[in-house]
């Protein structure tokens, strides 16, 4: 792969940076495994039976419940906890974005889902709607203002999208760090396995402090928003690991 086209997917180069941000220095998406061996070393009573898993229309079926399980926790934590008003059934949260398209990144622990979010392809087209950023450009949806982004949503097979990323309520203060490290750091690989070299998604407003603290970074591609009460901000993350380009 040339020099090209190895800039073209950095963060900071497939869009422009249009937000300031304080210099920092890269560093490179940690293995899994690795991060929870030192996890394991230091806080052994933090770890548990931490899993992490990634469902698609083609494996659910070899994980029981887990599928459900995860829509439930979804129901939990943006129904019943932020009030946010989402189709249910039988306990379960969903939208029209949980098609065979997308994949889901599940953080399950003795059976119990502890943590989630999707991934969508930005290439992703089903009826009227295709992803969540783009949908709400193209003002389809109510709840996220249409200037969301600061250029048009992209339409790349490098990039995806990330959406619903939670932790649930049931976890402990002093593990969430822990859980969101494994939830994000699975949901780089898993990203890179499916041919992304890009996730772009809403995050919480403090992104760029939340991120360094489990060494990732992200550019801030879209205004600060308040959206269903969350200080919010559209980002995009770059999952390849800077030794492997």
């Amino acid at each position: 792969m040339g020099s090209e086209q190895r800039s073209l997917y950095r963060a900071a180069d497939v869009f422009p940076e249009l937000v300031p941000q304080p210099p920092t220095t890269a560093m490179p998406v940690r293995d899994i495994e690795t991060m929870e061996n030192q996890f394991t070393r230091s806080l052994p009573e933090l770890t548990g039976e931490i899993q992490a898993t990634t469902l698609s229309f083609e494996n659910m079926h070899a994980y029981g419940r887990l599928f459900p399980n995860y829509l439930k926790a979804r129901r939990e934590v943006f129904i019943d906890a932020k009030g946010w008003d989402l189709p249910q059934t039988s306990g379960m949260e969903f939208d029209q974005y949980d098609t065979p398209q997308s994949k889901w990144v599940i953080i399950h622990e003795y059976g119990r889902v502890v943590a989630g979010m999707r991934l969508t392809p930005t290439t992703a087209s089903c009826g009227q709607y295709s992803y969540m950023l783009r949908d709400a450009q193209r003002g389809l949806l109510d709840h996220i203002p249409q200037n969301v982004l600061y250029f048009e949503a992209p339409v790349r097979p490098a990039i995806w999208e990330a959406t619903r990323l939670f932790v649930a309520s049931s976890v402990s203060s002093k593990r969430r760090l822990l859980i969101q490290t494994i939830l994000l750091e699975h949901m780089s690989a898993s990203a890179r396995e499916l041919g992304a070299r890009a996730i772009i998604g809403i995050v919480p407003g403090v992104f760029s402090r939340w991120m360094k603290r489990i060494g990732m970074e992200a550019t801030p591609v879209g205004p600060p928003l308040e959206i269903d009460g969350d200080r919010t901000q559209a980002a995009l993350m770059n999952v390849v690991n800077p030794r492997t380009v």
